[in-house]
């Protein structure tokens, strides 16, 4: 029995697990929450390799380069490509909501009216001076992600200028990447059963309310994800980089349902890695550098919430928004999105921030909070097939990318 299991393709275990876990969910509801330390354990585990892993991908991919201005070049590309899809995200999710009014008819009573104050909002210049760490022991504990992603660069481009003297520490360095990718590999065959818990918890525990307060919500987002998810994969996988889009998607599979089950872009980064480099031939030293940058900053799928959630709130209070306001949204929820971490419901957090700059009041996040696990989940996986469009795409341009894997059956 084991070993026929074992036999399956990742991809569709968890798809099993997935399947099995709404079905407890909804046949036990909120009983279903005793499995939720099983899901909390699998958590644990992706968080445990998050920091580690990134550091060692990035400096290995930096090393792997072996010209610190190639790799100039591709961080260039990867950030432009990201900031093409996170607008264009954002821009959807207004287009979306604007289409589905899923605010209007929304009881606001009891709901603060006030306008969210923007505390705790960090400027773009801020952004930039917080990405250098001033004890980077310190960022790796904190699992402050950007900081680390700083350091593995810097350390990786130091390597690189020293050249021969330390080829020693190098492999140094490329062993410790090899050895994550092994404790990932066991990981990762504990995520059927991780994911099994987390969504017989979400379901049993939230998906009532969902139907019963914030299904129009739900859906537009889920709709919104879905078209972006499309939209971006045709133009760039299909219409730039020139590859077969259904073969895009069969290689992704175990990012997306990972990342959909746990809601955490970054927690499903050793997944993300190993689906593109097994599965679609994207180079190492390519995949190593893009996927650890786009974990943390390239959210799709929480733009498009921001957008949806901005016009939703609008909406609720009838305020009418100007073609300016709308502008703003789009800006500050590109920005927003950027700085968001890739942890569960962190987009969330942000929302504030969005509501505030136009004038919106914030009172709608409480009444959104009860039902953010299932809207998370959805982002999370727009997020991950945005890494992966985005790496796709620069590992093309660079010639990083073996199309004879990418066109083959996958392996993971």
């Amino acid at each position: 029995m084991w070993k026929r299991w074992s036999a399956m393709k990742l991809w569709v275990r968890v798809l099993i697990g997935l399947i099995a876990g709404i079905l407890l969910g909804i046949v036990l509801g909120p009983d279903a929450a005793f499995v939720k330390p099983i899901g909390d354990i699998f958590i644990r585990l992706i968080k445990m390799l998050m920091v580690p892993l990134i550091f060692l991908s990035l400096v290995t991919g930096v090393t792997s380069m072996g010209d610190t201005a190639r790799m100039g070049t591709i961080g260039i590309k990867t950030i432009a490509v990201y900031l093409v899809t996170t607008t264009v995200a954002v821009t959807l999710g207004l287009v979306f909501a604007t289409l589905f009014k899923p605010g209007v008819g929304v009881d606001t009573a009891g709901m603060s009216s006030d306008v969210a104050k923007p505390e705790g909002t960090i400027s773009a210049v801020d952004l930039f001076v917080n990405i250098v760490p001033i004890n980077p022991v310190e960022a790796m504990a904190d699992g402050n992600v950007l900081q680390v992603i700083f350091f593995a660069l810097l350390i990786g481009v130091a390597l690189v200028a020293m050249g021969d003297k330390v080829d020693g520490l190098k492999r140094a360095f490329d062993q410790g990447a090899e050895l994550m990718y092994k404790v990932t590999y066991w990981v990762m065959e504990t995520a059927p059963f991780g994911v099994f818990a987390l969504i017989a918890w979400a379901v049993g525990t939230k998906g009532a309310q969902v139907i019963e307060s914030f299904g129009w919500l739900t859906i537009t987002l889920y709709l919104a994800c879905l078209c972006h998810i499309l939209i971006v994969s045709f133009v760039f996988v299909k219409g730039y980089a020139r590859l077969p889009i259904k073969r895009f998607f069969g290689g992704i599979r175990d990012a997306q349902l990972v990342s959909f089950s746990t809601a955490t872009s970054s927690g499903t980064l050793p997944v993300t890695l190993s689906c593109m480099q097994e599965n679609l031939g994207v180079s190492r030293s390519v995949s190593s550098f893009v996927l650890p940058i786009g974990a943390t900053m390239n959210m799709d799928g929480t733009a498009i919430y921001m957008g949806i959630v901005a016009l939703f709130t609008a909406q609720a209070f009838g305020v009418d928004l100007s073609f300016g306001a709308y502008l703003t949204i789009i800006l500050t929820g590109t920005l927003a999105s950027i700085g968001a971490a890739g942890i569960p419901s962190a987009g969330l957090i942000l929302i504030p921030v969005v509501l505030a700059s136009v004038g919106l009041p914030d009172g709608i996040v409480a009444l959104i909070f009860p039902i953010d696990r299932l809207l998370d989940m959805m982002r999370t996986a727009t997020n991950v097939t945005g890494d992966c469009v985005v790496t796709t795409v620069v590992a093309k341009t660079e010639n990083e990318i073996d199309e004879d894997v990418f066109r083959s059956p996958a392996t993971v």
